[in-house]
Protein backbone atom coordinates (compact mmCIF):
# COMPACT_ATOMS: atom_id res chain seq x y z
CA UNK A 1 0.00 0.00 0.00
CA UNK A 2 1.12 3.42 -0.58
CA UNK A 3 1.74 5.99 2.09
CA UNK A 4 -0.66 8.12 3.05
CA UNK A 5 0.09 11.96 2.66
CA UNK A 6 -0.13 12.72 6.32
CA UNK A 7 3.09 10.05 6.73
CA UNK A 8 5.03 11.62 4.48
CA UNK A 9 5.86 14.35 6.23
CA UNK A 10 8.66 14.77 8.34
CA UNK A 11 8.07 14.39 12.65
CA UNK A 12 11.47 15.02 13.47
CA UNK A 13 11.43 18.39 11.95
CA UNK A 14 8.26 19.88 12.17
CA UNK A 15 7.69 22.49 14.55
CA UNK A 16 4.37 24.18 15.76
CA UNK A 17 2.45 26.03 13.30
CA UNK A 18 -0.02 26.05 10.81
CA UNK A 19 0.06 24.40 7.24
CA UNK A 20 -2.00 22.79 4.86
CA UNK A 21 -1.81 19.14 5.07
CA UNK A 22 -4.00 18.44 1.98
CA UNK A 23 -6.17 19.81 -0.80
CA UNK A 24 -8.69 17.35 -2.60
CA UNK A 25 -11.21 18.10 -4.69
CA UNK A 26 -15.33 17.29 -4.60
CA UNK A 27 -17.05 18.09 -7.98
CA UNK A 28 -15.96 21.65 -8.32
CA UNK A 29 -14.90 22.65 -5.16
CA UNK A 30 -11.82 22.12 -3.46
CA UNK A 31 -11.59 21.43 0.11
CA UNK A 32 -8.25 22.78 2.13
CA UNK A 33 -7.00 20.84 4.89
CA UNK A 34 -5.08 22.07 7.61
CA UNK A 35 -2.79 20.69 10.16
CA UNK A 36 -2.70 22.91 13.19
CA UNK A 37 0.19 21.69 15.13
CA UNK A 38 0.00 22.81 18.50
CA UNK A 39 3.32 20.29 19.84
CA UNK A 40 6.27 19.94 18.54
CA UNK A 41 6.34 16.25 17.53
CA UNK A 42 8.65 13.71 19.71
CA UNK A 43 9.57 16.51 21.61
CA UNK A 44 6.88 17.94 23.38
CA UNK A 45 4.71 16.15 25.87
CA UNK A 46 1.33 14.82 23.67
CA UNK A 47 -2.30 16.55 24.94
CA UNK A 48 -4.27 14.38 27.16
CA UNK A 49 -7.59 13.67 25.98
CA UNK A 50 -9.49 15.82 28.48
CA UNK A 51 -8.06 19.35 26.69
CA UNK A 52 -8.02 18.10 23.29
CA UNK A 53 -11.94 17.41 24.38
CA UNK A 54 -12.43 20.34 25.42
CA UNK A 55 -10.64 22.74 22.60
CA UNK A 56 -12.69 20.09 20.36
CA UNK A 57 -15.81 21.37 21.56
CA UNK A 58 -15.06 24.70 21.87
CA UNK A 59 -13.57 25.17 18.41
CA UNK A 60 -16.30 23.69 16.27
CA UNK A 61 -18.43 25.73 18.44
CA UNK A 62 -16.83 28.67 17.37
CA UNK A 63 -16.14 27.83 13.80
CA UNK A 64 -20.03 26.78 13.09
CA UNK A 65 -20.86 30.15 14.50
CA UNK A 66 -18.30 32.59 13.13
CA UNK A 67 -19.82 35.00 10.42
CA UNK A 68 -17.88 34.22 7.75
CA UNK A 69 -16.32 30.54 8.03
CA UNK A 70 -19.82 28.99 9.40
CA UNK A 71 -21.02 27.61 6.36
CA UNK A 72 -17.15 27.14 4.94
CA UNK A 73 -16.51 24.97 7.96
CA UNK A 74 -16.76 20.95 7.28
CA UNK A 75 -14.53 19.59 10.58
CA UNK A 76 -12.57 20.38 13.37
CA UNK A 77 -11.00 17.70 15.24
CA UNK A 78 -7.86 15.97 16.95
CA UNK A 79 -5.18 14.66 15.25
CA UNK A 80 -4.95 11.18 16.69
CA UNK A 81 -1.39 11.58 18.04
CA UNK A 82 -2.49 13.86 19.93
CA UNK A 83 -0.23 17.14 19.00
CA UNK A 84 -2.35 19.09 17.15
CA UNK A 85 -6.07 19.30 15.13
CA UNK A 86 -7.27 19.10 11.35
CA UNK A 87 -9.90 21.89 10.56
CA UNK A 88 -11.16 21.56 6.96
CA UNK A 89 -12.33 24.18 5.09
CA UNK A 90 -14.30 24.32 1.79
CA UNK A 91 -12.50 26.33 -0.55
CA UNK A 92 -8.75 26.23 -1.51
CA UNK A 93 -6.56 28.16 1.20
CA UNK A 94 -2.99 28.49 2.17
CA UNK A 95 -1.78 28.62 5.79
CA UNK A 96 -1.87 32.13 5.76
CA UNK A 97 -5.10 33.10 4.81
CA UNK A 98 -6.40 31.67 8.41
CA UNK A 99 -3.81 32.78 10.85
CA UNK A 100 -5.73 35.58 11.75
CA UNK A 101 -8.93 33.18 12.16
CA UNK A 102 -7.02 31.00 14.56
CA UNK A 103 -5.82 33.48 16.49
CA UNK A 104 -9.15 34.30 16.79
CA UNK A 105 -10.62 31.01 17.79
CA UNK A 106 -7.60 30.25 19.71
CA UNK A 107 -8.16 33.91 21.79
CA UNK A 108 -11.47 32.43 22.41
CA UNK A 109 -10.82 29.10 23.89
CA UNK A 110 -8.08 30.60 26.52
CA UNK A 111 -10.72 33.49 27.70
CA UNK A 112 -13.90 31.04 27.63
CA UNK A 113 -15.44 31.27 30.75
CA UNK A 114 -18.83 29.44 31.72
CA UNK A 115 -19.90 25.92 30.96
CA UNK A 116 -17.89 24.00 27.35
CA UNK A 117 -20.61 23.53 25.13
CA UNK A 118 -22.10 20.46 24.37
CA UNK A 119 -21.05 19.42 28.56
CA UNK A 120 -23.54 17.03 28.83
CA UNK A 121 -24.69 13.57 28.83
CA UNK A 122 -27.35 14.22 26.76
CA UNK A 123 -25.06 15.80 23.90
CA UNK A 124 -21.83 14.18 23.73
CA UNK A 125 -20.64 10.51 24.40
CA UNK A 126 -17.91 11.42 26.76
CA UNK A 127 -19.34 14.58 28.74
CA UNK A 128 -16.59 14.37 31.78
CA UNK A 129 -13.41 13.96 30.31
CA UNK A 130 -13.36 18.27 29.68
CA UNK A 131 -10.85 20.09 30.92
CA UNK A 132 -11.19 23.91 30.34
CA UNK A 133 -8.26 24.79 32.10
CA UNK A 134 -6.05 22.53 30.43
CA UNK A 135 -7.43 23.56 27.19
CA UNK A 136 -6.83 27.13 28.13
CA UNK A 137 -3.14 27.01 29.22
CA UNK A 138 -2.43 24.41 25.46
CA UNK A 139 -4.32 27.56 24.10
CA UNK A 140 -2.33 30.40 25.51
CA UNK A 141 0.73 28.31 24.41
CA UNK A 142 -0.59 27.83 20.84
CA UNK A 143 -1.31 31.80 20.88
CA UNK A 144 2.23 32.49 21.15
CA UNK A 145 3.27 30.59 18.00
CA UNK A 146 0.44 31.94 15.91
CA UNK A 147 0.81 35.75 17.08
CA UNK A 148 4.57 35.84 16.07
CA UNK A 149 4.00 33.17 13.34
CA UNK A 150 7.21 33.10 10.64
CA UNK A 151 7.03 31.39 7.35
CA UNK A 152 8.58 28.44 8.46
CA UNK A 153 5.85 27.11 9.96
CA UNK A 154 3.26 27.99 7.54
CA UNK A 155 4.56 25.67 4.84
CA UNK A 156 6.16 21.69 5.42
CA UNK A 157 9.98 21.40 4.71
CA UNK A 158 11.94 18.32 4.65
Amino acid sequence: MEKIASFTVNHLTLKPGVYVSRKDHVGSETVTTFDLRMTTPNLEPVMNTAEIHAIEHLGATFMRNHPVYKDKTVYFGPMGCRTGFYLILAGDYESKDIVDLMVEMFRFIRDYEGDIPGASARDCGNYLDLNLPMAQYCAKHYLQVLENITEDRLVYHE
